[in-house]
């Protein structure tokens, strides 16, 4: 449950983007350029020719996910994102479960990310993969503490780059092709010693987490709600474009490569550097790794600013003890970034690039699934009384798309790996303890999880149902979209 707060004194985050400037971040942070270039091998190593069938599948899922988060984002728009949602419509406990899973996403994510510099850096310079991971974790934090208008503006230069590098890449696959579009359909992959095998479909299944983290960034959008202006408009907009794009930038070349490998072994190699210089030449190689290495170092910059968000919003919501939760609040004088937040964030990265976090891939894509439950969960509870009439975009196919899609997560966390699951429910349980200990007996001062005040719109007399499948808002196009940056907070 939250609490009426009118203290306007609280840290308030300053409205300062719209569509185009949230869509460039959430872009950035899906970096659908770094997902192709450093996660999509490994699924090519484990699904061979099958690894775009499973991307499809997965895109599927993130339909259904992305008007989820539509709907609680523009219903409870908050900079803590899920925890914010969840808690407010199904009660503290479960928000801060879905905020443990959440910092096990966004914690470990960016130094996995920021390892994989210095090998898309080696044609024009030698480096150490540690120090070049912790040199980038570091810079991102560096541009973490700036305005977020001008972030939004350098993330996007970055990502123009970032979409070349992959539309050569697509260009040459299909310019290339090796073996028929059959193979996307009947998936097979590297045996060893020349042998063939299909690609089944519970590996596609157990695929699916990894595929899912490929493309989880386009949630990012909520993070960003109140510094978005007109966030009932925006939020739900910029999810779903980031969806689509993002999707297509990744999807595209996964297609083109997978039928343009010299052949399965060194499809499962997943060298695409290496690819793309027997395609062409080495200097259109060096070209895209150096792309690569940009779209890392604008997916940590991204990332690093959206971890803030979270952790700044759990310290606003009284998370840590009363100290913790004073300096994590804090706010910069000039940029008006939660700067102890990004350093709380990035430094702790660059610290991470030095420990073998291999083991964490699976742990982080479980910790996806397993906050998308939690959401769908809450998009289920989004229709009660207490919230059916509140201004908030609407997804069609209520309730049936979150039903299929807690069902759908659900079995593919069946199909994960026990160590994996032991892990981030070890976690989850630690995190319990931490609430029956310490924040459930503090329940009137701590984990109050607040929204401001302009966005939790008053009900709204209720109105006719739109036509199924529109996804029209049901806020009557009422006058609370002002975006002026009054909003004394007020939680639900």
């Amino acid at each position: 449950m939250t609490e009426t707060f009118e203290d306007t004194s609280r840290p308030r985050l300053t409205r300062s983007i719209g569509v185009v400037g949230g869509t460039l971040l959430t872009l950035s942070c899906l970096t659908p350029a770094s997902s192709l270039f450093v996660i999509v091998p490994d699924s090519f190593g484990a699904l061979g020719t099958g690894t775009a069938l499973t991307l499809a599948v997965a895109a599927l899922l993130c339909v259904a996910v992305a008007f989820t988060y539509s709907e609680l984002g523009t219903l409870v728009p908050s900079s803590g994102g899920e925890y914010a949602m969840v808690g407010t419509l199904m009660g503290r406990l479960a928000g801060w479960l879905v905020f443990v899973l959440s910092l096990i996403v966004v914690m470990i994510v960016p130094p996995i990310i920021a390892l994989g510099t210095a090998d898309y850096l080696a044609p024009v310079v030698d480096l150490d993969p540690r120090f070049a991971a912790a040199a980038v974790m570091l810079l991102s934090t560096a541009m973490g503490l700036l305005d977020l208008r001008a972030n939004a503006w350098i993330t996007g230069i970055f990502l123009a780059l970032e979409v070349v590098g992959a539309g050569i890449v697509a260009f040459l696959g299909f310019t290339h092709t090796q073996r028929p579009a059959s193979v996307l359909l009947h998936p097979v992959m590297d045996g060893g010693q020349g042998h063939t095998d299909p690609v089944t479909a519970g590996l596609i299944v157990t695929g699916l987490a990894t595929a899912l983290f490929i493309l989880q960034g386009f949630t990012t959008a909520v993070y960003l709600a109140e510094e978005m202006e007109n966030p009932r408009r925006t939020v739900s907009r910029t999810v779903l474009w980031t969806l689509g794009i993002g999707f297509t930038i990744v999807f595209v070349p996964v297609v083109a490569i997978t039928l343009g490998a010299p052949d399965l072994h060194s499809l499962a190699g997943g060298d695409i550097a290496g690819m793309v210089q027997q395609w062409s030449n080495s200097t259109v190689g060096t070209f895209i790794s150096l792309c690569i290495a940009l779209a890392i170092v604008n997916a940590a910059i991204v990332m690093v600013i959206q971890n803030s968000r979270v952790v700044f919003a759990s310290a606003r919501d009284a998370a840590w003890p009363t100290p913790v939760n004073r300096a994590f609040s804090r706010l910069g004088a000039r940029f008006g970034s939660p700067w102890v937040a990004t350093l709380v964030v990035g430094v702790p990265g660059a610290v991470l690039c030095f420990v073998n976090l291999d083991v964490l891939n699976e742990v982080t894509g479980v910790a996806v699934a397993g906050m998308y439950v939690f959401v769908a969960l809450g998009a289920l509870a989004a229709r009660r009384e207490n919230f059916k009439h509140r201004a908030a975009w609407r997804m069609p196919l209520w309730p049936v798309l979150p039903a299929l899609l807690i069902a759908a997560l659900l079995w593919v966390l069946w199909q994960q790996s026990a160590e994996s699951l032991l892990i981030t429910g070890g976690i989850v349980l630690v995190a319990a303890v931490y609430w029956a200990c310490y924040l459930r007996p503090r329940q009137e001062t701590h984990w109050v999880i607040s929204v401001p005040e302009e966005d939790v719109a008053a009900p709204v007399p209720a109105t006719p149902p739109a036509p199924a499948g529109d996804g029209h808002r049901t806020d009557g196009e009422q006058g609370d979209d002002r975006g002026d940056g009054h909003d004394a907070l007020q939680p639900v």
